[in-house]
């Protein structure tokens, strides 16, 4: 997951592969609780881990759950079988609605019948999403709820601490036409009380009634069969307990496969296949297969997977009804800029109450990219965007992770400009890993990859200052260096000189550049690895920083690894940090800074360096061997060490690191587009 300020993505040209999609957090929520709340114990298999399970899964375990995880990956929740051995808390659910409603009218009945009192909170953002139906029906049961903020949202406060008699004879009466998420809470509570048949009768048109339909095929796996009257009238019969069924299978989630379904029919004539979810699943969010049908998206599937790939092109046009798949419907929308005629998404009320307004936030942004967009109290209408039209745009995400994933679709566009989602890792709510998967299965336009050159001489900070660089941007981090003194190592395991001498010889260099060509190199975190062996420390020697500037000075093995420097160029983008980045590897690379300061504060970096790991050295050595170091770099026949003519001089002589990426962060900005948006 990023967790960084934005994420620019460079334009994108087509994509192919198969994806693995994280667990639906409408079955997991749903599910971890009806387990919490049941006689036994259940193993919870392919669980989303995310932001929303988690909270959920910390207010149980404050509850008394037993929540124990396995070493295959499962998790075990020992079920508390109707009781309540915690009586009071105070739980914080951040902005999962999944958790605060179906905890809320819970906890409400709980409380009431043994005793207890809980208060529940969140996020500013769940304190504005309506729950007042949902207390309406729990006081119509004798619940004691109490409003601790604005009236008719939470936070609140669950019971008194003393019992009370649930007032079970009469039907209780619930809205459904703000959140299916009310009638939810109502279905997945009301069995832990149900002496007698309790009657559920919905209040107005139930809105996203495939939610539902999914809550009451997860009751029925849990021993709950709940009769259902058409979609106005339901009924929780007499004696209703909930037992486990032992293990349970979370479906991938169809809400997050509608992003890769788009990606499929927009950018993809190969396919891209989709693992976890299939045409037969539970979810009303599968739905949106039928929708990107009639949009031209070629779509086939099995029990477990889907395949998608582009058909007509430009898409076509819809007008649709989106009640059934409100989530997903979001995707449409950024789908219809590839339209040949305008889009109309009907029927999304209910987007109002989501994470942000979503009908608010859907018609901001896109318009940032140039469209026209109209939009209602229950509808957005979009005009497809021509090439030409296109601009680069910075995606506020309003700390929605749909917002953020959508958006992603726009980098498929005809005018080829990048675009910048503003916090990331919003995503981690549902899908933690959405843009590291959706970047194994997209091509880049060519050239597109945004790079950072940072060039300088030995010890100048090149290292410190491009990792600090490339985590501050989430982007690869290349350190030339280390190619080069993995050069040197493995010359010296293969019995190769690098003495100045030796490597003059032409057949010398000849061998140093077929074993260059040779390497076995990967790069994992902090720690470099050789032919499967990690080499880290052998890398920071002296030694072998001496030994790669003397073969870095070798023509055949500067070739041998000009491709390989060229590969580390992958999304979201690379800070390539070593001698010549600029001028020989990555010349046409939109940032390139040259880092030096003195020689003598380089030698005295290097010497309080050396001494603090217990290393003996002595500055005058030091400083002599750097002048040597620079007067042979500067001065070789191949590349020698210059800054390139577009290159930024950053003298770090009285700067520290944080100084430092601040300034190449500003002059990374000051080459992106989106500084031109008003």
């Amino acid at each position: 997951m990023y967790d960084i300020p934005f994420l620019d993505l460079p334009p994108l040209q087509s994509a192919a592969g198969t994806v693995s999609l994280p667990g639906s957090k409408s079955i997991s929520n749903r599910v971890l609780l009806l387990a919490a709340l049941s006689e036994g114990r259940t193993t919870v298999h392919d669980l989303l881990d995310s932001d929303d399970t988690q909270v959920m899964l910390t207010a149980l375990r404050t509850l008394g759950c037993g929540v124990d995880a396995q070493a295959d990956g499962t998790l075990a929740i020992t079920g508390l079988s109707g009781s309540l051995p915690q009586r009071s808390a105070d739980l914080f659910l951040g902005n999962a609605g999944t958790a605060m409603r179906p905890l809320c009218a819970a906890l409400a009945l709980l409380a009431t019948q043994h005793g207890g009192q809980f208060d529940l909170r969140g996020v500013p953002r769940m304190h504005e999403r309506p729950i007042g139906d949902l207390v309406d029906a729990l006081r119509q049961l004798g619940c004691p709820v109490d409003y601790l903020g604005n009236e008719g949202y939470p936070p609140l406060r669950l019971g008194t601490g003393q019992t009370g008699t649930l007032q079970l004879g009469q039907p209780i009466r619930v809205r459904g036409d703000v959140s299916s998420q009310f009638l939810t809470a109502l279905l997945l509570a009301l069995p832990l009380v149900a002496s007698k048949d309790v009657v559920i009768d919905v209040v107005g048109e139930l809105i996203s009634k495939p939610y539902i339909d999914i809550t009451l095929k997860l009751l029925a796996q849990f021993g709950v069969a709940v009769q259902r009257d058409g979609w106005q009238r339901f009924t929780i019969p007499a004696g209703s307990r909930y037992r486990s069924p032992g293990d349970v299978f979370v479906e991938g989630d169809a809400s997050s496969a509608s992003y890769f379904i788009g990606l499929g029919a927009i950018a993809s004539d190969t396919g891209i296949t989709v693992q976890g979810v299939g045409l037969a699943s539970i979810q009303g969010d599968i739905r949106f297969v039928e929708a990107a049908q009639a949009m031209g998206a070629q779509i086939t599937g099995g029990p477990n997977h889907l395949h998608i790939r582009r058909g007509a092109w430009p898409l076509k046009a819809i007008d649709l009804d989106c009640n059934h798949i409100p989530d997903a419907a979001m995707t449409l929308a950024v789908m219809a800029l590839y339209a040949d005629g305008p889009t109309r998404l009907r029927n999304i009320a209910s987007w109002r109450v989501k994470e942000t307004d979503r009908i608010a936030a859907m018609a901001t942004e896109l318009r940032k990219l140039g469209a026209t967009v109209e939009e209602g109290a229950d509808f957005i209408r979009i005009e497809p965007l021509a090439a030409g039209g296109w601009k680069p745009a910075s995606i506020h995400t309003y700390d929605d992770h749909r917002v953020a994933m959508c958006f992603s679709l726009a980098t498929f566009n005809p005018d080829r400009v990048p675009v910048r989602i503003e916090d990331p890792k919003c995503v981690a709510k549902t899908f933690p890993d959405y843009f590291e998967t959706l970047f194994e299965v997209v091509t880049p336009v060519a050239g597109a990859v945004p790079v950072i050159c940072i060039d300088g001489p030995t010890a100048s900070g090149k290292g410190t200052l491009g990792a600090a660089v490339a985590q501050a941007l989430g982007y690869h981090l290349l350190d030339s260096g280390a190619l080069y003194r993995l050069v040197g190592l493995a010359a010296e395991r293969a019995g190769l000189s690098t003495a100045s001498e030796d490597l003059a010889h032409p057949e010398h260099g000849v061998r140093m550049g077929a074993l260059a060509q040779a390497l076995q190199v990967r790069f994992d975190g902090d720690s470099i690895w050789l032919d499967g062996d990690n080499v880290t420390d052998a890398l920071r020697t002296e030694a072998a920083g001496m030994a790669a500037s003397r073969v870095s000075a070798v023509p055949a093995v500067r070739q041998a690894l000009l491709a390989l420097q060229h590969g580390f160029a992958r999304l979201p983008g690379l800070v390539a940090d070593g001698r010549d980045m600029g001028t020989v590897i990555f010349p046409q690379a939109p940032l390139k800074v040259f880092l030096t300061a003195s020689a003598e504060q380089r030698a005295d970096r290097r010497h309080k360096q050396l001494i603090s790991k217990g290393i003996s050295a002595t500055l005058d050595s030091l400083l002599a061997d750097l002048k040597a170091r620079d007067l042979r770099d500067s001065t070789r026949k191949d590349a020698p060490l210059k800054p390139a003519e577009d290159a930024k001089l950053l003298d770090n002589s009285s700067l520290d690191v944080e100084q430092s990426v601040a300034q190449v962060l500003l002059w990374w900005q000051g080459t992106r587009p989106f500084n031109l948006q008003k």
